[in-house]
C-alpha cells in the first residue's frame, strides 16, 4: 500500500508511475480524500482537547465559587461528550475511504523497468544452455505421461473437476524428488535459506498483507469449517416462504467472512506474513525463507488456454523463496534471489532464458520482476517457471512489518521480495519433455538420481 505522505509530496511522480502502468492519474483525488481525513482528525482531536481543558476549568470555577461559570462549563463538556463519538465516526469513515482507495492501486515500477503493454514487450536479459536436438519429434508432457499410464487427468476430473491431475508411480516420485532437491539446494551453502513448514490456510489479514485481497478475492479458494450459516440478504419473500423446504437447494450457505480461511495461492503469503505486525532488529536482516507447499488458485489462467496437461492447475506444488530486507539491500537481494532460482535449472540441465517484465505485465505488488522461462521441446516454446519480484515497502505497509536500525534511532518499514525456486509442477513438465527418449521413457537427470531410489529412467 502506498504512503499518502509520499503522494502529497510527490503527486507528479506518483501519477507518472501510474501512467507507466497504463492507469489514469489519481494523486489529486487521493490528496482530497487525505485532506478530508486530516480535517476529521483535527476536529476530533480539537473536541477532545477542549473537553479535557473544560473539565479542568470546571474544577477551577468551583474553587473560585463561580457557579455560573461551572454550570456553563458542565454544559459544554456534556455537549462535547455527546458530539465526540460522531466526530470519531467521521474520522474513521474518512480514513477508511482513503485506505479503500489506496489498497486498489498497484505498486509503482522502478525506473529501470521497461515500459510496455503486455508480455510481448518484455525484455530478454540472458539465456543459459541450448535447445537439444532429437532424432524424433518431441512430445508434450501429457502425451508422455498418459502413454506411461502415470499421469491421469480423467480420474482427477472425476474427483475434483478440470485442471487437476493424478500422478502415479515414477512420475509421482519424480515430482516429490524435485521438491526435495530444490529445498536441499536452497537450504545449503551458499543459498542459506531457512526452511519453513507454514500453514496452508490463512486469515484474510494475511491475504491482505501480500495483496491478494481485496483486488484478487475471486482468484482464491476459500475454506470454511463447522456449522454453515444461511445468508438471506438477497432472498426474496417468495423464496423465504419456501426456504424451510428448499434450503438445501438454494446454494446460499456461507460462513461469515471473519470465520473463513484462504487456501494459499503461494507460500509467499504465510512466509512474508511471518513478520507482520512486528519490529525486527536490523541484525536479523536479510531474512531468507523457503518452503515447499501445495498451492491453490481458483483462477488458473486465461479461459481456454492450456486446457490440457499440467501447465495451469488449480492445485500445484511450488518451492517459494522470500526475503525480508532493508531498503538498501533489496536490489542486490533481488539479483541474488534470481541467481538462486536459476541454479535449480542449471543443475537440472534445462535450457532457459530470463526476461525483465515490462510495466504492463508486472504483478500488482511488484516494483520489478524477472521471469525465468524454461524451454519445453514438446511445446516448442519458452514457458514461465519462476517469477522473482522486489516489492519495496508495498507489502510491508499493509502488514505493518518494520525493523529497528542498528543504532536503534529509527524504525522503518522492511522491503519484501518473493520468487519461485521453482514451480515443481512446471519443473516436472520441463524434465519430462527435455529428457524424453525415443521409446517414450524419461531419463532421470543426474541431479535427481540420489532421490529416485536407484531409478534411472521412468518407463511403463
Amino acid at each position: 500500500m502506498h504512503d499518502i505522505r509520499f503522494i502529497r509530496d510527490n503527486p507528479e511522480a506518483f501519477d507518472r508511475g501510474l501512467a507507466r502502468r497504463g492507469l489514469p492519474p489519481q494523486a489529486d483525488g487521493l490528496i482530497v480524500l487525505d485532506e478530508k481525513r486530516r480535517i476529521a482528525i483535527q476536529a476530533a482531536e480539537a473536541a477532545q482537547a477542549r473537553r479535557n481543558a473544560a473539565s479542568k476549568e470546571i474544577g477551577d470555577a468551583k474553587k473560585a465559587k463561580d457557579d455560573e461559570r461551572a454550570k456553563s462549563l458542565l454544559a459544554e463538556v456534556a455537549g462535547l461528550k455527546e458530539s465526540i463519538p460522531a466526530l470519531e465516526v467521521e474520522e474513521k469513515k474518512a480514513t477508511n475511504e482513503l485506505n479503500a482507495a489506496l489498497v486498489e492501486i498497484p505498486n509503482l515500477p522502478l525506473d529501470e523497468v521497461p515500459d510496455g503493454r503486455d508480455s510481448n514487450d518484455n525484455v530478454e536479459h540472458h539465456r543459459f544452455g541450448a535447445k537439444r536436438d532429437y532424432a524424433f519429434t518431441p512430445k508434450q508432457h501429457f502425451e508422455l505421461g498418459e502413454a506411461l499410464a502415470q499421469m491421469d487427468f480423467e480420474t482427477a476430473a472425476k474427483l475434483s473437476g478440470a485442471r487437476f491431475v493424478v500422478l502415479k508411480k515414477g512420475l509421482a516420485r519424480l515430482e516429490r524428488a524435485l521438491g526435495q532437491f530444490m529445498l536441499d539446494v536452497h537450504t545449503s551453502e551458499p543459498h542459506n535459506y531457512t526452511e519453513v513448514s507454514p500453514p496452508l490456510l490463512v486469515r484474510d489479514e494475511a491475504m491482505f498483507g501480500t495483496a491478494q485481497l481485496p483486488k484478487f478475492e475471486n482468484d482464491q479458494f476459500w475454506a470454511v469449517g463447522g456449522e454453515l450459516m444461511l445468508d438471506t440478504s438477497e432472498v426474496s419473500v417468495a423464496e423465504a416462504d419456501l426456504m424451510e423446504l428448499e434450503v438445501a437447494y438454494l446454494g446460499r450457505f456461507m460462513r461469515l467472512r471473519s470465520d473463513r480461511f484462504g487456501l494459499i495461492p503461494t507460500a509467499e503469503v504465510p512466509l512474508t506474513n511471518l513478520v507482520r505486525e512486528s519490529i525486527v532488529d536490523e541484525a536479523q536482516l536479510p531474512m531468507r525463507l523457503t518452503a515447499c507447499t501445495p498451492c491453490f488458485r481458483a483462477e488458473a489462467g486465461a479461459a481456454g488456454k492450456d486446457t490440457r496437461g499440467m501447465m495451469r492447475q488449480h492445485q500445484f506444488t511450488k518451492v517459494e523463496l522470500v526475503s525480508i530486507t532493508t531498503p538498501e539491500q533489496s536490489k542486490d537481494e533481488h539479483e541474488r534471489m534470481l541467481a538462486c532460482a536459476e541454479e535449480i535449472l542449471r543443475r537440472l540441465g534445462l535450457h532457459y532464458r530470463v526476461v525483465t517484465l515490462c510495466t504492463g505485465d508486472m504483478g500488482f505488488a511488484s516494483q520489478k520482476t524477472y521471469d525465468i522461462e524454461v524451454w519445453l521441446p514438446g511445446q516448442n516454446m519458452y514457458r514461465e517457471i519462476s517469477s522473482c519480484s522486489v516489492c519495496g515497502y508495498f507489502q510491508a505497509r499493509r502488514m505493518n512489518a518494520r525493523y529497528r536500525t542498528r543504532e536503534g534511532r529509527q524504525v522503518r518499514h522492511v522491503h519484501t521480495l518473493n520468487g519461485s525456486g521453482v514451480a515443481v509442477g512446471r519443473a516436472l513438465i520441463a524434465v519430462m519433455e527435455t529428457y524424453q527418449q525415443g521409446d517414450g521413457s524419461i531419463a532421470v537427470p543426474d541431479a535427481l538420481l540420489s532421490y529416485m531410489g536407484g531409478m534411472t529412467k521412468i518407463a511403463s
